[in-house]
């Protein structure tokens, strides 16, 4: 072969290298969109049905009992850092198996790890029952009793769902979540109507968890026979505890501190408020699920990179028309949701303020999750470190609900410039390279 037949031969394999590519890059970006719509209308649906429980008990408990059922979910958010660990690990080795052998070993290996873990919260939550409801100010004890026998569930649940959401079955992974939420707001009214006030509310949670667990998860390849394959390490599941502890102390460790120092009624209120917000940040953190496999089966950084594009476009238009519609209709949104007795003299900068700082927030865990699905990121131990910032400027500043609010947003927007910063520029970076 001549030098010029060479020269034309590898020009035309850099061609079809770039159209395998490009058209690597298109279905990936496609699968992405189509994941992001799928998992935003469960998103939505799960969205309303957690709404409908919120304002079903808060329309029959009232503010004051309203806040003891708040804390108890609160509680289960915050347990849902090891439940999403799992399901994010899970998801990723499954992803980047391409083996069924491998794809089963994983998950298996996960699944032994995530029943002993929840057993051992269950029984570290019914020792420590009579603390905890003591801190948080809880009528009675039974309530983190009962909501300690769904832990032992909940922590299983993260690997099915992990199954799912690494073989991009995002459809069956919306039915899940959308089942558990359904079954949490029709047995809370049902009990609490009957009678059990609180403690129906707090008994449907474990209850709805119970239920999503026994669902079908579609799993079957993944529990076939194991073989070799790329398996979770040990660096791997502590990045992810680290970015989900971080992420629910965020999210929120602050309605349980103002449920410490407020009174009840305020700190109904506050919950009120915070669980709009959460409405946003439920919506955009599906957008991000989605994307996760998509990145992390990818092999090409450059090429990965432009699947972001998608999430930041969806999570950057969700939060501004979600910011715009509670500045415009405060009053509206939290009487039709709650009813007249959380009405509150300042609700409308209260409502815009922490839906600013959701959304803020938002964009920085898509950027953070982005990094982990390609490696293990530095991103998400800074986060811990601004969650236990967090917890230090709400005991120090919480003159008023507001302020809890504005100590939030500083120290989010100090999150989203820090986790920015090294993105971009190991952006540049591979931009020159690949020049």
């Amino acid at each position: 072969m001549s030098s010029k037949q060479h020269a034309v031969f590898e020009w035309a394999e850099r061609k079809a290298g770039f159209a395998d590519r490009l058209l690597h890059s298109q279905q990936s970006r496609g699968l992405v969109l189509s994941g992001s719509v799928i998992m935003l209308v469960g998103s939505g649906f799960v969205s309303l049905a957690n709404f409908g429980y919120n304002i079903g008990v808060a329309h029959l408990l009232g503010p004051g009992d309203f806040s003891h059922a708040a804390a108890a979910v609160t509680l289960l958010m915050l347990a849902s850092c090891i439940n999403l660990a799992f399901q994010l690990v899970t998801a990723k080795f499954i992803a980047r198996n391409q083996q069924a052998g491998g794809r089963a070993a994983v998950y298996r290996t996960l699944m032994r790890q995530a029943w002993s873990i929840g057993l051992a919260l269950c029984v570290a939550l019914l020792l420590l029952s009579a603390p905890i409801s003591h801190y948080l100010r809880l009528p009675s004890k039974r309530l983190i009793e009962v909501l300690a026998l769904g832990m032992l569930f909940y922590i299983p649940l993260g690997v099915r769902r992990g199954g799912m959401q690494g073989t991009c079955q995002f459809a069956r992974l919306s039915v899940n979540l959308i089942v558990e939420a359904l079954v949490k707001l029709i047995a809370a009214i049902a009990f609490v109507l009957m009678g059990a006030g609180v403690m129906g509310a707090v008994g449907s949670i474990s209850l709805s968890v119970f239920a999503a667990y026994l669902l079908p998860a579609g799993d079957a390849a993944l529990r076939g026979e194991s073989g070799p394959g790329q398996v979770a390490s040990f660096g791997e599941g502590v990045q992810a505890i680290i970015f989900f502890i971080g992420q629910v102390i965020i999210s929120n460790i602050d309605i349980l501190m103002v449920k410490h120092y407020f009174a009840p009624r305020d700190a109904g209120l506050y919950a009120a408020v915070a669980l709009v917000g959460r409405l946003l940040y439920f919506a955009t953190w599906s957008v991000t699920s989605a994307m996760f496999p998509v990145s992390a089966g990818q092999t090409v950084e450059h090429e990965s990179r432009k699947t972001l594009v998608v999430p930041l476009l969806f999570v950057t238009g969700l939060s501004v028309g979600f910011v715009l519609l509670l500045a415009a209709f405060p009053g509206l949104v939290i009487g039709t949701l709650f009813g007249n007795g959380f009405h509150h003299e300042g609700m409308k900068l209260l409502l815009t303020m922490n839906a600013i700082a959701t959304g803020t927030y938002a964009l920085s865990v898509v950027l953070i999750t982005y990094e982990m699905s390609r490696r293990i990121a530095n991103t998400g131990w800074f986060q811990l470190v601004v969650s236990g910032l967090v917890m230090a400027g709400v005991a120090v500043f919480h003159a008023s609900l507001l302020e809890v609010i504005v100590v939030q947003q500083v120290l989010r927007v100090l999150l989203l410039v820090a986790v920015a910063i090294p993105f971009f520029v190991r952006g540049k970076a591979i931009v020159q390279e690949v020049a």
